[in-house]
């Protein structure tokens, strides 16, 4: 369902991806491990249509990427592309409910189904009883669980997360890896992982390493 081929990219002289080939299926758990400096988030953004190559393209069900313009780009990226990172970046002005419906209002989806979309996804990562709470008020696991019900909102292609567990203790990284695999199993989920976590890595389909601005076998 993701296509990436012959992606390379560069910043001046320095070159970060080198010419990566990369195929992900429907509903498996893909992780991207390697050193720091490999390249990994900087493909992660390229898959993710955050940031463009300076050479090769990627397709997402089908449809090729570069041939987009830039306000349709924007529009498939918010209806096929869920992004979890590091640090939430909830709005802490808004409560949990409100975060995880600003996605779909940006789809222009009705409020109605929206609401009952993020209640059942409230439920869904038992948060039902902190869906009035702003971020302030939540744990840093339920901050990122909300963070997932967002990227979850407008039923996805394909979750890509940057060191989704990087910011949380072992037990609160633990339960959201144990989540992604529920995630895949119960809605056929397909997700893309940058990581340093070896327990989670290792809880993935597939293992990708990079080293280098390659994809290594």
């Amino acid at each position: 369902m993701l296509q990436a081929k012959g992606i390379k990219k560069s910043f001046g002289k320095l070159e970060i991806l080198k010419g990566v080939d990369l195929d992900i299926h429907k509903a498996e758990i893909v992780t991207i491990v390697g050193p720091s400096g490999a390249g990994k988030s900087t493909l992660l953004h390229i898959i993710g249509t955050l940031d463009s190559p300076d050479a090769g393209n990627v397709h997402i069900n089908g449809i090729s990427i570069s041939s987009l313009s830039p306000k349709k780009l924007s529009a498939f990226r918010n209806e096929h592309i869920g992004f979890i990172f590091q640090f939430h970046h909830l709005l802490p002005e808004f409560t949990a409910l409100e975060n995880i419906c600003i996605p779909a209002f940006i789809a222009k989806k009705g409020k109605k189904e929206t609401m009952l979309r993020a209640h059942e996804l409230l439920e869904l990562l038992g948060l039902s009883h902190r869906a009035e709470h702003k971020p302030n008020e939540l744990s840093g696991g339920e901050q990122q669980r909300v963070a997932v019900a967002r990227a979850l909102i407008n039923n996805p292609s394909i979750i890509l997360a940057d060191e989704p567990s990087g910011n949380l203790d072992s037990n609160n990284a633990e339960s959201l890896h144990n989540l992604f695999v529920d995630l895949r199993d119960r809605l056929n989920q397909t997700l893309v992982i940058v990581t340093h976590n070896e327990n989670l890595a290792n809880m993935a389909n597939r293992i990708v390493h990079m080293k280098d601005g390659l994809i290594i076998p």
